[in-house]
C-alpha cells in the first residue's frame, strides 16, 4: 500500500466491527480517501469475544432500522466483497411470561411489519414445533423473528475491511493513535508512525472511547458518558441430541428468555448461554481496578457463581443444557452508555468530529451504524432520525458515578420492558429545581428530563406510589384520577407546573436578526413579541423547534426542550463564527407555567405587570416582589403565562402562586393537555423523519421572504409535487391503553402510517393520537385502525385544527 498516509478526508480511530463498517460505507459513498487506525489487530477489542448474535428486535424505531439494515447487508456481504462468512439466519423465539410482555411483543411486531419484516407472535405450542427441546411452563406466548441469527464477528469485520480496502480505503494496523490537535480548521491525528491531517475524525474506540474522547476536550469536547461491564457467556460440550436434530433440520433458532434475562443459542452442536444478571459487575471504575493501556484479545477470569440462578432457570427451560459439560467460559468487557444504546453521531461541541462508539450490541448494529455514520459525514444528515443514539442526548450531568449506576441498572435489566409510567431509580436527582423539595412535599412523583427532576403527577394520601404499580402499558393506575383532576383544574381554575431545565440561549449583536432570519423557515417576531420558529435541514426535514422572544432589534432569547440543549447549541453555534454573542443560560433561570381561566385574576393579586397584553407577548414584570419575565403563552392551551425568573427568586414566587390558589400539575397532565391542542413534541411528533410540510407546519413557513433558508428548495419542490404523508389528529376507540409512539396505522389490510404520540384527553374525554398518515387518507372523517399493543382500534381522522378550543378563544383570553 506504499508509505504511511499523511492526509485523508476521514480518520477512524478503532478497528472493531463498527469502525470497519464505517470505513466500508464511507468508501461505498465514494469517500475512498479515508484511513482506519487500529492499535493492535482488527477485532482486538469487544469484537473478537462477542457472541455474534444478530437480532432485529427493538422497541426503538431507529435501532430496529439499524439492525434490520445489518441483517440485509450481512446476507449479501460475503458475495459482494468475495470473503467467506459464517452467517446463520436461524430465526429466534422470544419467550413471554406475561400479558404485558406479549403486549410489548405485539408492539415490536407492528413496527417490524412496517419495516417489511415478518415478525410474528405465536403460541408456546407452536414455538415448540420450532424448538422441540423446550419446556413450556409459565409461558403466555412467543415472538418469532425469522431474520434473527448469528455471525462470526471476526469474519464480519474482515469482510467489511476487505470491501473497504478493495475500494481504496486504508487500514493501518498496529498503529495506535496517540492524540489529536487542530490547525487551520483541520484535524491532525497523531500516531507513533507520524501525523495524519484530515477533515473529519471518528471516535470508534469501543471500550477505550472515553480515553480517546479526552483528546477532544481542549477543542470543546466533554468526557464520553460510558462505563464498562463484564459480560459472561458459557459454551457447552457437544450434545448428541442437537447433533442429530441439526443433521435432519438444520440449526435451532436462537432462544431468548427475556423475562428471566438470558439468550441460549446453538453453537456448533452444543449450546451458548449468555445471561444478563442483576448482580452484575462493572470493571475499571475504581482505583484498585485501573483500566489497562492495552487489553487486546484478553478476558477477565471466570465468575460463574454470579450466573448460577440463570443457569438453573435455563436448564429447567431446556433440560438438554443440564446434560452437557461446560467447555469454555468467555468473560469480556462490553461498553455501556447509561441507556445501553450506542453513541453514534456528531461529537457534542466539537467541529467535524463524530462518535461511533459504546456499542453494547455492536455486531448486530455495526452494519446499520456504518451506513448512518457515513451519511452523517458525507451528507450532514441521516436517512432515519437517529436521536435515540445521538451523543448529544446526554449533557453535563453524566459523571462517572451516574454512568456506572445507570450502566449496571441497564445491564441487569437488558431485556426489561420500558413502561410509559415507570421511572428507573438509578442516577436520579442530578439536577434539581429551586423548588424541588416543595414539589415533593406536595406529592410530586418525579421523572428525569435531561437530568432535571420534574413532577410527572401529584400523589395524594393513600395513593400507591410503588414501582410495581407502574408496570403496565394501560392508562389506568394510581396516577390516572390525579392526572384527570390536574387537567380539570387547569380547564376550570388555575394550575401551576414547575418546569426547570428549559434550554435557554441568548443571541445578541449587530446582525443577529438577519442571521436568525436566514436559518428559520418562518418570520421573526416583532420586538416585545414571541413566536415559534422551525429550523429545517437541507432536505426540508424538521431539525428543531424554538420559541423566539425578541427583546430588541438584534436581541433574542431562544427557548427549546430540555433534552435539546446540546443539539440546539450545535444548531446555533455558527452564530459565534458570524461574530454574534451566543450564551447558554439554561442553568441560570427556571420556569413556572401558570395557566387556566382564572390565571389573570391570580396575577392581578401577585404581580406588577400589564395583564391586558395579548397572546404571544412578553414583558419584564414583578411577581411576588421578584423580577421576572412574563410570557403570555401556554403549552396547555388555556389562558396563561410562563414565569421566567432567576433560580434564587423562584421559591418565593412558587409559594406565592400556590398561596394564591393555583393547583400543582405535572408533566403527564401537560402531555394530555398539549395533545388536545395538537401541539407537537420534539423528537416525537417533530423529527427529521418528516418534512415541515408533512408535519403540518406550513403556516410557519414564509416562502416569500427575501432570505433563503435551509431546506427552502426542497420544500418548494415538495409543495409542488404534493406530500406523501400528512400530519393528522385521530380520535381513537381505544381500550385500556392509548397509542404509544410508532403504533402502526392500518386501512384495508395495509399499513398506511404511524402514530407519533398518544394520550387520553381529559377535556374532550377521548383517546387521542397524533400521527403521520398517507396523504390521500388524511381527510376528516376517514376511518382507519390503530394497532395498540396488538389490538386494532377504530380511529377517525379529525379536521386540521385543535380538538379543544379550536378557535383558540380561551387561549387568547
Amino acid at each position: 500500500m506504499g508509505d504511511f498516509p499523511t492526509t485523508a478526508r476521514v480518520v477512524i480511530i478503532g478497528g472493531g466491527a463498527v469502525g470497519a463498517s464505517g470505513l466500508y460505507h464511507l468508501a461505498k459513498a465514494g469517500w475512498t480517501d479515508c484511513v482506519l487506525l487500529e492499535k493492535n489487530e482488527l477485532t482486538a477489542g469487544s469484537t473478537w469475544h462477542a457472541a455474534g448474535n444478530v437480532p432485529t428486535f427493538s422497541t426503538s424505531w431507529s435501532i430496529m432500522n439499524m439492525q434490520r439494515y445489518s441483517t440485509e447487508l450481512y446476507r449479501r456481504l460475503g458475495a459482494e466483497v468475495d470473503y467467506p462468512m459464517n452467517y446463520h439466519v436461524t430465526g429466534s423465539i422470544r419467550l413471554g411470561h406475561s400479558k404485558e410482555r406479549m403486549q410489548e411483543f405485539e408492539r415490536a411486531r407492528g413496527m417490524g411489519r412496517y419495516q417489511g419484516m415478518d415478525i410474528d407472535t405465536m403460541s408456546p405450542q407452536e414455538a415448540r414445533d420450532l424448538y422441540p427441546f423446550m419446556e413450556l411452563h409459565d409461558l403466555h406466548g412467543v415472538l418469532y423473528d425469522p431474520n434473527d441469527g448469528d455471525i462470526d464477528p471476526s469474519q464480519l469485520t474482515q469482510a467489511l475491511a476487505k470491501g473497504a480496502r478493495d475500494m481504496g480505503a486504508r487500514i493501518e494496523r498496529f498503529c495506535p493513535a496517540t492524540g489529536v490537535s487542530r490547525q487551520n480548521g483541520e484535524w491532525i491525528v497523531h500516531t507513533a508512525r507520524g501525523d495524519i491531517r484530515c477533515e473529519y475524525v471518528v471516535n470508534a474506540a469501543g471500550y477505550y472511547a472515553q480515553r480517546v474522547g479526552e483528546w477532544f476536550r481542549p477543542h470543546g469536547g466533554r468526557t464520553v458518558p460510558m462505563m464498562v461491564m463484564s459480560h459472561q457467556y458459557m459454551l457447552t460440550d457437544e450434545i448428541p441430541e442437537i447433533e442429530a436434530y441439526t443433521r435432519e433440520n438444520g440449526k435451532l433458532p436462537l432462544l431468548r428468555d427475556v423475562d428471566t434475562s438470558y439468550y441460549l443459542r446453538q453453537e456448533k452442536t452444543g449450546l451458548n448461554l449468555g445471561p444478563y444478571e442483576r448482580n452484575c459487575r462493572a470493571h475499571w471504575v475504581t482505583p484498585d481496578d485501573p483500566m489497562p493501556d492495552d487489553f487486546s484479545f484478553q478476558l477477565y477470569p471466570d465468575d460463574l457463581e454470579r450466573l448460577e440462578w440463570y443457569i438453573e432457570d435455563a436448564m429447567a427451560r431446556v433440560p438438554l443444557l443440564g446434560k452437557a459439560g461446560v467447555n469454555k467460559v468467555i468473560n469480556g468487557p462490553i461498553p455501556y452508555a447509561p441507556d445501553g444504546l450506542p453513541l453514534l453521531g456528531p461529537m457534542p461541541g466539537v467541529p467535524n468530529a463524530f462518535e461511533a462508539c459504546v456499542f453494547t450490541f455492536g455486531i448486530a448494529q455495526a452494519g446499520g451504524a456504518g451506513k448512518v455514520l457515513a451519511e452523517w459525514i458525507t451528507e450532514g444528515a441521516t436517512e432515519w432520525d437517529m436521536w435515540a443514539v445521538d451523543p448529544r442526548r446526554y449533557t453535563d450531568y453524566t459523571d462517572s458515578d451516574y454512568c456506572v449506576a445507570k450502566g449496571m441498572e441497564t445491564y441487569g435489566h437488558e431485556y426489561a420492558m420500558h413502561f410509559p409510567w415507570h421511572a428507573w431509580p438509578a442516577g436520579r436527582d442530578r439536577k434539581l429545581s429551586p423548588v424541588h423539595e416543595r414539589v415533593k412535599q406536595l406529592g410530586g412523583q418525579m421523572g428525569a428530563y435531561n437530568g432535571w427532576e420534574r413532577a410527572n403527577w401529584f400523589a395524594q394520601e393513600g395513593d400507591d406510589t410503588s414501582s410495581d404499580a407502574t408496570r403496565t402499558w394501560n392508562r389506568a393506575g394510581p396516577w390516572e384520577p390525579r392526572i384527570r383532576e390536574e387537567c380539570l383544574a387547569v380547564r376550570d381554575g388555575v394550575g401551576v407546573l414547575d418546569l426547570p431545565g428549559f434550554s435557554r440561549f441568548d443571541l445578541t449583536g449587530a446582525g443577529a436578526a438577519d442571521w436568525l432570519d436566514a436559518r428559520i423557515a418562518g418570520a421573526l417576531p416583532a420586538v416585545g413579541r414571541l413566536n415559534l420558529a422551525y429550523f429545517a435541514d437541507n432536505r426540508g426535514r424538521i431539525l428543531t423547534e424554538m420559541s423566539v422572544l425578541r427583546h430588541g432589534e438584534d436581541a433574542f432569547t431562544l427557548i427549546t426542550a430540555a433534552t435539546a440543549q446540546w443539539h440546539d447549541l450545535d444548531v446555533l453555534r455558527p452564530a459565534r463564527d458570524a461574530g454574534l454573542t451566543l450564551t447558554d443560560h439554561t442553568a441560570d433561570y427556571s420556569t413556572l407555567i401558570v395557566t387556566g381561566p382564572k390565571s389573570r385574576e391570580l396575577f392581578a393579586r401577585i404581580a406588577e405587570a400589564d395583564l391586558t397584553l395579548p397572546w404571544l407577548t412578553h414583558q419584564p414584570a414583578t411577581v411576588a416582589g421578584k423580577g421576572a419575565v412574563l410570557a403570555r403563552v401556554s403549552f396547555a392551551g388555556e389562558l396563561g403565562w410562563e414565569i421566567h425568573a432567576a433560580k434564587a427568586d423562584m421559591p418565593a414566587i412558587y409559594d406565592t402562586v400556590l398561596d394564591a390558589g393555583a393547583k400543582p400539575f405535572g408533566m403527564w397532565a401537560l402531555n394530555a393537555l398539549r395533545i388536545e391542542k395538537g401541539y407537537r413534541a420534539w423528537k416525537g411528533d417533530l423529527s427529521t423523519d418528516y418534512s415541515l410540510l408533512q408535519g403540518g407546519l406550513g403556516r410557519f413557513i414564509r416562502f416569500g421572504k427575501p432570505q433563503g433558508f435551509p431546506g427552502k428548495a426542497a420544500l418548494l419542490h415538495e409543495r409542488q409535487q404534493g406530500v406523501a404523508k400528512r400530519f393528522v389528529t385521530l380520535l381513537v376507540d381505544a381500550g385500556e391503553a392509548d397509542a404509544p409512539y410508532m403504533s402502526t396505522l392500518w386501512r384495508d389490510g395495509k399499513v398506511v402510517g404511524e402514530t407519533t404520540s398518544g394520550a387520553w384527553g381529559y377535556r374532550v374525554n377521548a383517546s387521542i393520537a397524533l400521527g403521520m398518515l398517507r396523504a390521500d387518507l388524511a381527510i376528516p372523517g376517514t376511518e382507519i385502525e390503530v394497532d395498540i399493543y396488538g389490538t386494532r382500534c377504530r380511529a377517525i381522522v379529525q379536521p386540521d385544527r385543535p380538538l379543544w378550543d379550536p378557535e383558540n378563544e380561551r387561549l387568547r383570553g
